[in-house]
Formats: C-alpha cells, structure tokens, sequence
C-alpha cells in the first residue's frame, strides 16, 4: 500500500517531479478517492494539496453563491466539487475547488459524465491560499472549460477561455449580469454575519439587480 506523504499545514502542498503518467496512474488507483488531500498532475508534476480553513471558505461561499442565482433565475445547474478532471490524451489530471455544469447542465444530467465524449464544466473555481508549482490554467484551458475563476488575495479574477488561453474579463461568461467586483465584500462579510447570513444578501442583491433590468 503507497503511503501519501502529507504536507506540513504551513506549507499546505507537496510537489514531486519526474513522475511518469503511468506511475502516477498507479498511485492514483492505489491511494483511492478516501483522502484528505487534493491531487494535480501535469508535464510529470505531482502536487498534494491540503485544503486548509482559509482555502475552504472562499470556494464554498462561491459554490453557494452560484447556486443562489441559478435559484433566483429558476434554471438548472449541477456543482460537481473537486470532481477529478481528467483526460488521457492530455496525460493531465486536476481537482479544482469547485466546478459547475451550466450552459451544458441539460446534456449531462443523469449520465455518468466522461471527458472523453462529454462537455467539460461549464466553470471551475479556484480559491488560491498557498501557491501552487503547477500552472493550473493551462490544465483548464486544455481541458477546454470556458470560464475560470481564481480567488485571490480578497479578490475574485475572472478568465474567459480565448484561443486556447485565459484572458481575464470584467464580467462573468455564464452570468454576464453578476457585480464582479462586490463578490469579495459578500466573502468578507460571512466573517461578521455568519455564511448564511452572507449568502442571504447576495441573494436579495441578485434579485435587486434582476428587477432593475
């Protein structure tokens, strides 16, 4: 049985280099999906991450968020987490914080959803805390998701995916309507209100919005 070194809380992170993809393959299958600790490969790069509490709660108060419109606007979506992304041919493997199917939630409701024949997440967030060695936005952009968000020093970044590459945007691609720039003060406020409390606000914020257009 392969033991997973876990990285120091300080450091939150472990990176090895020169790990073929098979072996990689081997270690995936043999320290299975009960962990603690989230997994990124790329160009044999290997990265164990440790979710800490100042990573956490941004990317949770975004997925809540992000549900809070899809109710506000009565439409599906589906949050799949740190659904492991990966596919073969790219010899890449990535669990993002969160990822949404939004724009193709109707053509993989229901399925056992595969890479390889499927449409990517629609969105996939990242709540940067501690940096990573691995660029994760060329494993996104490869894998072809549309829109990325990156968390980030009390900021949210937004990244449309252009010509094979992220260019950061003003406004959100799923969701042109939502305020940018007032996300990380509804982030902040959870601190003093509490997470529901937080996630209430934005909400009626959303539906103020909404009625205005």
């Amino acid at each position: 049985m392969i033991v997973v070194p876990q990285p120091k809380e300080k450091d939150a992170h472990l990176t090895l280099s020169g790990v073929t993809w098979q072996t990689f393959k081997t270690l995936l299958a043999e320290i299975g999906e009960d962990r603690a600790c989230r997994i990124t490969y790329n160009e044999e790069v290997l990265e164990f991450r440790m979710p800490l509490q100042e990573h956490e709660k941004p990317k949770i108060l975004l997925g809540s968020f992000i549900e809070g419109i899809a109710d506000e606007l009565e439409i599906e979506v589906m949050q799949l987490g740190s659904w492991s992304l990966k596919r073969e041919d790219l010899r890449s493997f990535i669990e993002p914080d969160t990822c949404f199917y939004i724009q193709n939630e109707s053509r993989v409701r229901g399925r056992t959803i595969n890479l390889d024949r499927d449409p990517p997440p629609d969105l996939a967030i990242e709540s940067d805390y501690t940096h990573s060695s691995i660029n994760k936005q060329s494993i996104y952009a490869a894998l072809g998701i549309p829109e990325l968000w990156r968390y980030s020093q009390r900021t949210l970044f937004v990244y449309h995916l252009i010509a094979n590459s992220y260019q950061q945007q003003e406004e959100s691609l799923a969701f042109p309507f939502l305020p940018i720039a007032e996300i990380p003060d509804f982030i902040e406020q959870s601190d003093r209100l509490g997470q529901r409390s937080a996630v209430r606000l934005f909400r009626q914020r959303i539906r103020e919005i909404l009625n205005e257009q």
